[in-house]
């Protein structure tokens, strides 16, 4: 697929075939996810996949602060990935102060770098794709124990697209740029 192909193309798919994503396709796709840029080449994104039909259905139970859409998606998804990323890397030096004044803040930009890196390389394969936001990540880092070195940073919904959302309709480049000079 095109590259703007891609872009153009991925929507977020909340329904799904029961259709299995083997181990060998996950793999492809964090293998892919693995070249999403990151603060000085940090790599910090990690991902946990849950096959455990009982476990997916916990988070969606247990932590989805009570947000019903959420645990929908959940409890219909193949797959979950829980997107991590190591804390303290991104946006830091050596000694633990900050690189930025983004503070704590570019460690989410890097998790959202990779985490849409991640769902591309997806859509490419066929496997439809859900970062999901409403949650509690301490909770989600308790069920599924991420080590101290580690946050929850995104659920990412997964499986065989049972739908073909329309395109939103979408801002035009004026309305989204602004040039100076």
């Amino acid at each position: 697929m095109e590259t703007k192909d891609c872009i153009q193309s991925r929507r977020s798919i909340r329904r799904y075939t029961g259709q299995h994503i083997s181990r060998e396709t996950l793999e492809q796709i964090v293998s892919l996810a693995s070249y999403a840029p990151s603060w000085k080449n940090t790599q910090v994104a990690r991902y946990t996949a849950v096959a455990d039909r009982a476990v997916i259905d916990r988070i969606a139970n247990e932590c989805v602060l009570g947000f019903a859409h959420n645990a929908g998606i959940l409890q219909n998804c193949n797959l979950l990935v829980v997107q991590t990323i190591l804390v303290k890397r991104s946006g830091y030096e050596r000694d633990g102060s900050f690189s930025t004044t983004q503070g704590t803040h570019w460690e989410s930009f890097d998790a959202g770098i990779a985490a849409q890196t991640f769902c591309l390389a997806a859509h490419d394969l066929g496997i439809g794709t859900c970062i999901l936001g409403v949650f509690d990540e301490k909770k989600v880092a308790e069920l599924i124990n991420v080590p101290s070195t580690q946050a929850v940073s995104a659920l990412i919904a997964m499986g065989y697209p049972a739908e073909n959302p329309a395109v939103p309709q979408r801002k035009s480049a004026g309305e989204l740029l602004r040039f100076i000079g």
